[in-house]
């Protein structure tokens, strides 16, 4: 099982950021879960989301323990207690940032200026679609074509064109940059290795 969890603020998108990976990878053939934390939800308060994919059915919605990605949505919370808690070695730290950051203990943390992107091309600073273009190039965990899918499934149309555009955006400038470092390759758990099966949404 693939686990994922989003940090973020009120306001940010949190929980759609991982209600959409959840659809993206069911759109790539996988089972997938969606849930979040049940604390305030009010503009800026701190919120939390995961995302469980698997080839196998999913049944817990418990809070994501150990995760093998974290996505920040807000910078601010880098040290916030439990953002990267559990976090497995050699695991993902998607940061929404415009400045490359270092946290010590969090040996591959990535940045992407997604709310920028999203300012450009929505004209609202929303960082969770860019973070999910962002997410699908480091991880491999997801499809580029299944995160369209997801964006076109949950957004009217006008918005869900330029939310592509962001999410493409993202994607291009993650790849870049991951071409030219020498990262340690992500291990994805083996049983999202296996070849993708035909899935027909909507």
């Amino acid at each position: 099982m693939f686990q994922i969890r989003v940090v973020g603020r009120g306001g940010q998108g949190v929980v759609t950021a991982a209600e959409l990976i959840a659809w993206a990878a069911i759109y790539d053939g996988h089972y997938a879960l969606a849930s979040h934390s049940f604390g305030s939800e009010r503009a800026g308060a701190p919120v939390e989301a995961y995302c469980r994919i698997d080839d196998t059915p999913i049944r817990g919605r418990e809070p994501v323990t150990e995760p093998d990605a974290v996505l920040v949505l807000d910078a601010t919370l880098l040290n916030r207690p439990g953002t990267f808690k559990g976090l497995r070695a050699n695991g993902l730290a998607l940061v929404n940032s415009a400045a490359g950051l270092t946290v010590p203990e969090v040996p591959r943390l990535l940045t992407i200026p997604a709310a920028r992107i999203s300012l450009a091309r929505t004209g609202r600073a929303l960082p969770n679609v860019p973070m999910l273009g962002a997410f699908a190039a480091a991880s491999g965990t997801i499809s580029l074509e299944a995160v369209h899918t997801a964006i076109d499934l949950r957004f009217p149309k006008p918005l869900a064109l330029v939310s592509r555009d962001g999410a493409d955006e993202a994607y291009v400038l993650l790849t870049d940059a991951e071409s030219e470092t020498d990262a340690v390759e992500f291990d994805v758990p083996t049983a999202l290795n296996a070849e993708r099966r035909a899935r027909h949404v909507g």
